[in-house]
């Protein structure tokens, strides 16, 4: 396990899967869900090389036909730490045999956090070693714990509020599969009162338009709370799993969705890929300020 410190916090990032796994204050109030297998067994999965559910976990690329579970494989392989420093960790994946059969592409993901005062800076950077354009989706699927003080406050006490202020397109899911054929208006010039039927339809995936935008997840009932700002993404995805009663939500940045109920199956017409040319480079960053 990697830690970083400050005067502030305390993060944790496991190799396996560069996954953040905890982020402590100096009071010990622990904002990261810790993976009660009950609800969901994961703290903070990175998403790659897709986001979402594929078509019957299928696809096809060049004709030839692949398999891949929801999320794809990088959140249960391990990561190579590239350099570490107190409060800063670079942490590397490169294809195996085993991932290249899910997925024909070589690649360079790397994953590096900087803890900055109260702030984690998280920076997901894909680089394609070859000549061929790589066809990819990657996001990252932070939880936090709701309420984050135990005793103050519930899960309905708790609320999502939205900067830029304003109405957002909804792309909605026919779960596990996106509908952005039938977007929606979602208002959220006031904050957006959490309940668990808030998510009897999956995630509320917020089209972003790749405009800065910082979603912030509050109790009423104290002063502690976490903002996640986006700088380039074009999702966001609020989630917690339902019908269960779960005291985590997710804000999750998404460069991609999952497959749409009319997909193909090709890899090639995949709604909200990502292209990317030979020998260059994809960065996609968010941070998470904890209060």
């Amino acid at each position: 396990m990697i830690t970083l410190k400050n005067q502030y916090l305390t993060v944790l990032i496991n190799e396996q899967g560069a996954e953040l796994t905890s982020v402590k204050d100096t009071d010990g109030l622990e904002y990261i869900w810790q993976a009660d297998p009950a609800f969901w067994r994961r703290h903070a999965p990175i998403l790659f090389p897709i986001v979402g559910r594929l078509k019957d976990n299928q696809y096809t690329y060049k004709e030839h036909s692949y398999e891949m579970t929801q999320h794809g494989f990088a959140r249960d392989n391990q990561f190579q730490i590239e350099s570490q420093l107190p409060t800063k960790v670079s942490l590397l994946l490169r294809p195996t045999d085993e991932t290249l059969a899910k997925y024909p592409f070589k690649f360079e993901l790397r994953i590096i956090y900087e803890l900055v005062d109260h702030q984690l800076n998280v920076s997901l950077n894909v680089i394609n070693p070859t000549q061929e354009t790589m066809l990819f989706s990657i996001g990252a699927h932070p939880g936090f714990n709701v309420p984050l003080v135990k005793g103050e406050g519930s899960f309905e006490d708790s609320f999502i509020r939205v900067a830029p202020k304003k109405s957002y397109v909804q792309i909605p899911l026919k779960p596990p599969y996106s509908d952005p054929a039938d977007p929606q208006a979602i208002d959220l010039t006031k904050p957006l009162p959490l309940k668990h039927e808030l998510f009897n339809s999956d995630a509320i995936v917020l089209s972003l338009d790749r405009q800065e935008t910082t979603v912030m997840l509050a109790n009423a009932q104290n002063d502690h709370g976490v903002s996640l700002t986006v700088e380039n993404a074009p999702y966001v995805g609020i989630w917690s799993p339902y019908p269960k009663q779960a005291p985590f939500a997710c804000i999750e940045p998404w460069w991609g969705l999952a497959d749409t109920v009319n997909t193909d199956g090709k890899l090639e017409d995949k709604f909200a890929i990502n292209r990317l040319d030979g020998r260059h480079a994809f960065v996609g960053r968010y941070s998470i300020s904890f209060f």
